[in-house]
């Protein structure tokens, strides 16, 4: 049971629930409004969230190991955006205009922190490492992904830097992730104390955020565009992108000389991507387009990561101790 739930994350079932729901019951006329205040709040308490989460010392403590961050930040925020424009040139009209987007959207997000870490710790990897890795990557994505994201996507997709854009994402990502480093001292030792509230309001949060994304979705008609072989080619697509991060970073580590349990880290770090950051940011980013289609990608390659890394963690463990 418990490989079970390694393999198949719970927390994708209630995805997969949230988006039912969506798809039986929309928010229509007053409720859309609602729906977006509510996401407004939801994404703004997030990263005031993670800012209380994330330790400055942890971070800085973390750095002394500077080639091994260094391989990993360039992996997440170099290897990755540049695999993601090759893949969807590659693909020309395979996909839908929307899904392209988010495929190259998926490659410019900062890595996870709680499975990088879970999984760096199963295959006996660099542990403390590992936290430095995700924690400076969330950090620096904050910035770095709206930054990119500009950059990598057409102008017409992403908006460009407008001064709208700027604004919201100052006032809903910035700024509540400042408030959260800024309060920290003051309540982290209370959110610490009861982690599976704050792991409730987290998560609710981001399936708020899902429901109001792929309510106006079905409200626009945008499913009507996508027959059900599409989820398949997405998901190869996403498995290749995978598979060329773990190959490099793999390869990279080795020939650089670093050490097994360095290895590791930089293989899980440097090949995750977080959904937990990603789907409120594109709220933002993406405003007026076909979010639901966008962050599609994202939540595949959630799933196929964990069912990846899972086994390659097992592997890892089962090494020689020699």
């Amino acid at each position: 049971m418990q490989r079970l739930r390694t393999l198949i994350d719970p927390y994708l079932l209630m995805l997969i629930g949230t988006i039912t729901l969506a798809a039986l019951f929309p928010a229509h006329g007053a409720g859309v409004a609602w729906a977006d205040m509510a996401v407004t709040v939801a994404v703004a308490l997030l990263f005031f969230l993670y800012g209380t989460r994330l330790a400055p010392q942890a971070v800085w403590q973390g750095l002394a190991h500077w080639r091994l961050q260094g391989l990993v930040f360039a992996s997440t925020f170099i290897l990755f955006p540049i695999i993601g424009i090759l893949v969807v040139h590659a693909i020309g009209g395979l996909v839908a205009p929307d899904i392209a987007l988010g495929l190259l959207y998926l490659c410019v997000l900062p890595s996870t922190v709680q499975s990088s870490i879970a999984f760096t710790s199963i295959a006996r990897g660099n542990v403390p490492a590992a936290l430095c890795s995700a924690s400076v990557s969330n950090l620096v994505g904050v910035v770095l992904t709206p930054l990119l994201t500009a950059l990598v996507l057409p102008t017409s997709a992403s908006g460009g830097f407008s001064l709208h854009s700027l604004e919201s994402i100052a006032m809903q990502i910035l700024l509540p992730f400042a408030a959260g480093q800024v309060a920290r001292p003051f309540i982290g030792p209370f959110l610490a104390r009861y982690k599976k509230i704050v792991g409730y309001v987290d998560r609710g949060s981001i399936l708020l955020v899902v429901y109001a994304a792929f309510s106006a979705g079905m409200v626009a008609g945008v499913w009507t565009r996508l027959a059900p072989l599409d989820l398949g080619v997405v998901l190869v697509i996403d498995l290749v992108i995978l598979a060329m991060v773990i190959v490099a970073t793999t390869l990279a580590s080795r020939r650089l000389g670093f050490s097994k349990e360095d290895e590791i880290t930089i293989v899980f770090c440097g090949s995750k991507k977080s959904m937990a950051s990603g789907i409120p940011m594109a709220t933002i980013l993406f405003a007026g387009h076909a979010v639901s289609l966008i962050v599609l990608p994202l939540m595949l390659f959630h799933q196929a990561q964990l069912f990846v890394c899972a086994t390659l963690a097992r592997r890892y463990a089962a090494r020689d101790q020699d």
